[in-house]
């Protein structure tokens, strides 16, 4: 951060990178949900570099407790960070079983070219949302009997689905959706026998928070605009009320004049019946 220049005003990419210093952190425990979500506040309300630095001051960046560095000149912004992601190597992880119980692969874990699972009355599930990628494409074989397995992608991630049901299921929905550039592909193939095997795109919760301060700010800045406008119509709203109850109280005015010309009526004629019968 620009501590020569607190006053200098921040940009929507400076924003964004403490952001996702403060996302890390989520991930890896160092904020609880409440924390994240003050400081996550702070960050896309912030208008300074001063007011952006002692957001993160506490939570290491590269590896050492400093503050993210803020650029003073525009940059190019990266298509992505998939690159960053495709790591080469072996993965974390090859293969998981579940026999009557159940297993996870979530979190920052290492895909292997080819992972393979199995699920035998039991389910598994195979989270790719915050994974890294040994290889541009992989391989997640699964094999489900009478049990159940659930790949999860995130957006951007190319999915291919190759796999056979026989009174069991393949869920190919996600199948062929264009990914981002630079963005790994995931082929996944396998059996399923009594069982199924489903493909869902979902984001992470870091990200669905994120969208959804950007809709909070979004309606905020609607409503600061339409103020004088919802301020003219709350008046002629209150106007057209009052005409309605006054127009209900004539209404009920009239009715009650009425019943009374009709008691007066009714006892005219009641007196000169007993006139008439005297």
């Amino acid at each position: 951060m620009t501590d020569d220049a607190p006053e200098l005003r921040a940009s929507d990419a400076d924003r964004e990178r403490v952001a996702e210093v403060l996302r890390d952190a989520l991930a890896e425990g160092r904020l609880d949900m409440t924390e994240f979500e003050e400081r996550l506040d702070a960050t896309y309300s912030a208008r300074t570099y001063g007011e952006l630095a002692p957001i993160t001051r506490d939570l290491p960046v590269g590896g050492a407790v400093v503050a993210p560095k803020v650029s003073m000149t525009k940059e190019p912004v990266a298509e992505g960070d998939w690159a960053g992601r495709v790591t080469g190597g072996e993965g974390s992880s090859s293969w998981a079983v579940a026999v009557m119980s159940g297993f996870q692969r979530k979190g920052r874990w290492t895909v292997p070219r080819r992972f393979t699972s199995f699920a035998f009355w039991g389910g598994g599930e195979i989270d790719l949302r915050d994974a890294y990628f040994a290889e541009r494409e992989v391989v997640i074989n699964c094999v489900a009997i009478m049990g159940g397995v659930d790949v999860i992608v995130p957006p951007g991630v190319e999915v291919l689905v190759r796999g056979v049901g026989v009174m069991g299921d393949f869920d190919h929905r996600e199948s062929g959706v264009p990914g981002d550039p630079g963005a790994p592909r995931v082929i996944v193939t396998g059996f399923a026998f009594w069982g199924g095997v489903g493909v869902r795109r979902k984001l992470t919760r870091a990200e669905k928070l994120r969208a959804r301060e950007e809709r909070r700010q979004e309606k905020l800045e609607r409503r600061a605009a339409q103020g004088d406008l919802h301020s003219s119509t709350r008046e002629e709203l209150a106007d057209a009320h009052r005409s309605m109850i006054e127009g209900h109280r004539e209404m009920l005015r009239g009715h009650r004049d009425e019943r009374r010309e009709e008691r007066e009526l009714r006892r005219e004629e009641r007196d000169r019946r007993r006139r008439d019968e005297d």
